[in-house]
């Protein structure tokens, strides 16, 4: 006769992690730094809800985003519309709303524990109700290491197919031509173009100084300035001419066409709606120095991007201890009632990102501070919670 492996309860896995003193009256933990059976239990659960939630929220959102572009989806051909635009649009919209999903999978997986006194079973058993926040944290851990990866490395190179074929097929948010352009090319170099066309890669009205200290060497101007994509900074000037200044003497010269290397691209001052999102941490770190360096004011998106990326790595955490604490125990009303509540909460939280994040742009606070603001109160409700629950 063949038995079936039975599958353990929760009071089985509790005991499983703990052993007697010598009275046999109390319980205790035998390695506070091992994972036990109840730690796996538990860590299991949580990423499973969560990929779990992920996928079908990810479905939905799909679904009502073929609806709204419905017409574009129509004339694009269908490749792109897989390969370009939606391989690239579910893995940024879902770390975009992970957050979300942490909060919801921890009310959802520890409110049916709750309902089925698992968690009586646990704590009753010995564990402290700190000692059971462990397992949760670790899948926290977990959730913020992937966010970090994707985040900062493998997201943003897909967002630039998932923006140009927005751009080419939905709406065409890209900056087509800018005016009156001035930079600092490097400390002692200033550029200037009166009008840049991205079309041709071809600026009108050139100028280029070169200082001394305060003293002006050299200047260069060019009816045409185009930019050569097959070679890093390289500028082709038509219609040059090139004045050099020695105390009273000057030496002029002239010509039709001359290729120069300026280090500077359009990338520098042709900056388009959500080009923050193609750039990986590094580069993100390269882009916001070289642009402070050359006096551009319009970089907060960039610096907002980058600390947002960092604030999100402390969401998971903070989200989970309040989705914890929430529905650790059982309420009237049962499971509908707190997923409600975290709904509300994960909702809020990143509302409460998004509107902190104008207080950057209209230069209240620093990018930092901002982005900071919202992890800060949560973190205060998610230990206020905590502290409640852990009295129960």
């Amino acid at each position: 006769m063949k038995f079936k492996k039975r599958k353990p309860d929760s009071e089985e896995i509790s005991a499983s992690i703990v052993e007697k003193t010598k009275t046999g009256k109390r319980w205790r933990i035998s390695n506070p730094f091992r994972l036990y059976l109840i730690d796996l239990y538990i860590l299991r659960k949580f990423l499973g809800t969560f990929f779990m939630a992920t996928i079908l929220f990810m479905a939905i959102i799909a679904m009502f985003d073929v609806t709204e572009k419905l017409d574009a989806f129509l004339i694009a051909p269908l490749k792109e519309t897989i390969f370009d635009y939606f391989l690239s649009f579910l893995p940024y919209f879902a770390l975009q709303l992970s957050p979300l999903f942490v909060f919801i999978s921890v009310i959802f997986f520890t409110t049916k524990l709750a309902d089925n006194s698992e968690i009586i079973a646990i704590l009753s058993s010995g564990i402290s109700f700190h000692r059971l926040l462990r397992p949760y944290l670790l899948g926290a851990a977990v959730i913020a290491a992937l966010t970090f990866v994707a985040d900062n490395y493998l997201i943003p190179p897909t967002n630039q197919r998932r923006i140009d074929y927005t751009n080419k097929y939905v709406r065409n948010k890209k900056v087509e031509s800018n005016t009156n352009i001035q930079l600092k090319i490097s400390p002692e170099v200033v550029a200037y173009i009166g009008r840049f066309e991205d079309r041709n890669k071809t600026g009108y009205r050139f100028s280029l100084y070169e200082f001394d200290g305060k003293k002006l060497i050299s200047r260069t101007t060019a009816q045409t300035a185009r930019y050569d994509t097959t070679k890093m900074y390289h500028w082709v000037l038509n219609d040059y001419m090139i004045r050099k200044f020695d105390g009273m003497n000057e030496t002029i010269s002239r010509g039709r066409t001359i290729d120069t290397i300026i280090p500077f691209e359009p990338r520098d001052f042709m900056i388009s709606a959500n080009d923050q999102e193609t750039l990986t941490t590094p580069q993100l770190n390269t882009y916001i120095e070289k642009q402070k360096m050359r006096g551009v004011a319009n970089i907060k998106a960039f610096e907002i991007e980058k600390e947002g990326r960092i604030a999100s790595i402390a969401a998971a955490f903070i989200l989970t201890l309040i989705g914890m604490s929430l529905s650790s125990r059982k309420v009237k009303g049962g499971m509908g009632i707190n997923i409600g509540i975290g709904l509300g909460l994960s909702f809020s939280y990143i509302l409460f990102s998004s509107v902190t994040s104008s207080f950057a742009i209209s230069g209240l606070t620093t990018p930092f501070i901002a982005m900071e603001i919202p992890n800060v109160i949560y973190l205060l409700i998610g230990l206020y919670l905590y502290r409640k629950a852990s009295k129960y």
